[in-house]
This record gives structure tokens, C-alpha cells and sequence, in this order.
């Protein structure tokens, strides 16, 4: 799954739409990236951990040349770490069932509020015509 379809689907779950999707998709990722630039750690619960971790300066080799070693130096890198949700989904090939509810609830709540919506503009309409 790219980027792209990761909107669609969640658009489509959430009804959002896929720009609106997109812009918070983004907003997260940057909030994610700029507290991790800073060292911070991010915890989402039963989803996993993401954090900065420090590399050790250290000796390789390099691929070209076999016989030739390189100097590799210390450096911050990003890491992630998952948690005991997304362990058992991935293990059960099946996801949580509370995120299914909370889902099929919040589609269920967009199309009442999308009806509302249709038949009081339906209703401003038709006063508009008298």
C-alpha cells in the first residue's frame, strides 16, 4: 500500500474527504518527524513507539573492495518499536476488533450527519422557491 491508497482507504472510513485526509496524514507525519528531530519520544498506545536512537561509530567494510575497511561514523538514527496490538494483528493476520467497531461507528455517524446535512439543504431550497 503507497501513500496514496493509505488516503483513500482511511478517506473512506472516516468520510473525510481525501483532501482533508491527506493534510492530516501530513500534519501527523511532520509532528512525528519534528518531535523525533528534537529527541523526543513518540508513544501511541498498542500501535508501537517511535524514537531517536545514537549509532555507534564503527568499522566496515566496504562492498566494492572486500579487503578495504571503512571508517562509519556516529550518527542519530530513527527507530520504531511495536506494540502488543499490532504484534498480535500482524501475528493473527487479523485486525483488532476494536478499531473495526470504532471505524464502522464513525461511518455510520458520517452518514447520519450527511443526511441531516442533504435534508436541511433540500428544506432551505425549497423555502427559497416560495
Amino acid at each position: 500500500m503507497n501513500k496514496a491508497e493509505l488516503i483513500e482507504t482511511v478517506s473512506e472510513q472516516t468520510g473525510l474527504s481525501k483532501t482533508q485526509t491527506d493534510e492530516v496524514l501530513k500534519s501527523i507525519l511532520a509532528t512525528i518527524t519534528g518531535q523525533l528531530s528534537k529527541g523526543n519520544k513518540i508513544t501511541l498506545v498498542g500501535f508501537g513507539t517511535f524514537e531517536r536512537r545514537k549509532r555507534k561509530a564503527r568499522v566496515g567494510v566496504n562492498p566494492q573492495n572486500p579487503t578495504q575497511k571503512i571508517k562509519i561514523p556516529a550518527k542519530n538514527a530513527p527507530a520504531f518499536s511495536a506494540g502488543s496490538e499490532l504484534k498480535a494483528a500482524v501475528q493473527t493476520g487479523k485486525a483488532p476488533a476494536l478499531a473495526k467497531k470504532k471505524i464502522a461507528a464513525k461511518k455510520a455517524a458520517v452518514k447520519k450527519t450527511t443526511a441531516k446535512k442533504t435534508t436541511a439543504k433540500k428544506a432551505t431550497k425549497a423555502k427559497a422557491k416560495k
